[in-house]
């Protein structure tokens, strides 16, 4: 049975027999005023963090999700455009979109503002989506292209890429791991399927992502999330993965590469008015500017005593050079 095939099967029975553990999300529930999340949604929080963010959703966007669990952050996403249709759902498995759509109907009960008109469920491929091109403003997954085999993560990457409207925005959350997954791990369909032994360390992660196109990267939020230990996992080592939460930005690439935000900050100290590195970024005394590794590098390359460079936080929320 194929990697795939495995995955289908997990998740058609997680539809008809929720799973409270199947995955861990390691971000906060969204509280949002008026917004009630059912219980059978939140059984079903098959995810590894959250694509939901304010910031993304302003101007009642077009938003497309790809792997809809129990409906969640669909009904996240409704919260921000309540408009017929406005919300797009695509699963390739029948029993996930019909628990979907019955959870919808207790949300409806359980929210007077929601309809369940505002999203619309297709059934469909994340390697072949039926969206047109460019006609989303925001599209998101949750712990989905953690499960692809590199091939098929590349063309999940290119279909959001090809559906997205420029200047569009990709929102994903999956596990990484800095260390090197053993061969017998990855070729696990079970664990593969449960999305902990296809992640991918952070940087071949964000380079799958611009080598499609997407000329800015946002890291905003990196997290544990799961061991792999020798008594558990036919590993010969404990093996820790992280969670993160990512946007990708259909902006034209730059001429020396992706701008990737990892939460790198300067500071400049100096006794002038300001610093302008004649790149476009100016840094006034003693108020942080959030930068880009390209433009912490290029500081850095300067060696002066009057500015300071962070390490990554691994976390950014916006802001900032670039």
């Amino acid at each position: 049975m194929s990697y795939l095939e495995t995955t289908k099967n997990v998740y058609k029975e997680a539809a008809e027999n929720p799973q409270i553990g199947l995955c861990c999300t390691t971000t906060p529930i969204w509280q949002l005023p008026g917004l009630k999340i059912p219980n059978r949604m939140l059984e079903m929080n098959y995810g590894c963090g959250s694509t939901v963010n304010p910031r993304d959703l302003v101007n009642n966007p077009t938003i497309l999700y790809v792997g809809v669990g129990g409906g969640m952050e669909l009904l996240q996403f409704s919260y921000f455009n309540r408009q017929e249709n406005a919300v797009i759902g695509i699963d390739v498995v029948d029993e996930m979109l019909q628990a979907c759509k019955e959870n919808f109907a207790i949300a409806e009960e359980e929210n007077e503002w929601f309809k369940s008109s505002f999203v619309k469920l297709i059934k469909g491929d994340a390697l072949n989506l039926p969206v047109e091109n460019n006609s989303i403003d925001v599209a998101a997954q949750n712990c989905l292209f953690n499960i692809f085999k590199q091939d098929d993560l590349k063309k999940a990457l290119q279909e959001m890429y090809r559906v997205l409207k420029p200047r569009g925005r990709l929102v994903l959350s999956d596990p990484t791991c800095e260390q090197t997954m053993p061969e017998n791990l990855k070729e696990d369909a079970q664990l593969r399927a449960l999305c902990l032994s296809g992640s991918l360390s952070l940087k071949d992660y964000v380079k799958m992502i611009t080598d499609v196109g997407f000329g800015t990267i946002e890291i905003r939020a990196k997290r544990p999330y799961r061991i792999l230990d020798p008594l558990n996992y036919d590993t010969q080592e404990l093996i820790f993965i992280e969670s993160v939460e990512v946007c990708a930005i259909k902006d034209p690439m730059p001429e020396d590469g992706p701008c990737v935000f990892t939460g790198k900050t300067a500071i400049y100290y100096g006794k002038d008015e300001m610093f302008d590195d004649e790149k476009g970024h100016s840094l006034f005394p003693n108020q942080p500017l959030a930068i880009c590794d390209k433009t912490a590098a290029a500081l850095k390359n300067l060696m002066r005593n009057d500015i300071f460079v962070s390490e990554s936080t691994f976390f950014y929320d916006g802001g900032g050079c670039c």
